[in-house]
């Protein structure tokens, strides 16, 4: 019923591409039908150009013939189509449970239109019930962790649980795509996104968190038979 909904979900995007675009190309499960479907698209004449978020991303895009630009060869993007951990009523979103948090929140600030496909599953009331990964340096990680740890105390998360995000073979530490580690911590609940975002950001070797504020302005929820499309 998910991949059900992530399809109508994707489907409906594909109503924000123009024809000449440069078009920002999200990573994850959704994300992934996204680029798929458009790829469908191309080959029926679509002329667009797509800026990858995660080299998973561009190895699917090029093995269907998705025409892509290197980011540091762009100087505008249209939209980006791209999925998120959670959402809430205010369009504040947990993106980074695949690790690609950082190149997606370059990519999204860099475009006129940040457009967010979900399943009904990602929707919440208060966002935290999900991990929110942070990114940071490898060297003096730990030292950062504590940080991060008594950020989000004073911040008002109740009891985080701040973790090094392990490979699936829960011995060596996940690394990024920029070579970096990941400390996800479990929130419960946060109840104040914005003051969260501006203790991280304060915490040297911190390179980016998973909270994505001010970005999204249309979120497209996949649903059994449709799409719901909110837009802010």
């Amino acid at each position: 019923m998910s991949d059900r909904q992530k399809t109508h979900a994707a489907a409906a995007a594909l109503d924000y591409i123009e024809d000449g675009m440069t078009i920002g190309l999200g990573s994850g499960s959704t994300a992934e039908i996204f680029v798929r479907l458009l790829a469908e698209r191309v080959q029926d004449g679509l002329s667009i150009k797509g800026v990858p978020t995660s080299e998973q991303t561009a190895d699917l895009a090029r093995e269907l013939g998705v025409p892509l630009v290197d980011v540091d060869h762009v100087d505008h993007i249209a939209v980006t189509v791209d999925g998120a951990d959670e959402v809430d009523g205010r369009f504040q979103l947990i993106k980074g449970g695949g690790g690609r948090h950082l190149r997606e929140k370059i990519i999204a600030q860099a475009s006129d239109l940040m457009v967010v496909i979900v399943d009904e599953g990602k929707l919440v009331d208060t966002l935290g019930k999900f991990p929110l990964p942070v990114e940071v340096d490898t060297f003096g990680f730990s030292i950062a962790a504590k940080q991060i740890f008594d950020g989000l105390r004073s911040a008002g998360v109740k009891q985080p649980d701040v973790h090094l995000r392990r490979k699936g073979d829960g011995l060596a530490p996940f690394i990024t795509d920029g070579g970096n580690y990941i400390l996800d911590c479990a929130c419960e609940a946060i109840p104040d996104a914005r003051a969260v975002d501006q203790a991280l950001k304060a915490i040297p070797g911190v390179v980016e968190h998973g909270l994505f504020i001010n970005l999204a302005r249309v979120v497209i929820v996949g649903e059994d038979n449709q799409a719901r499309v909110m837009e802010l």
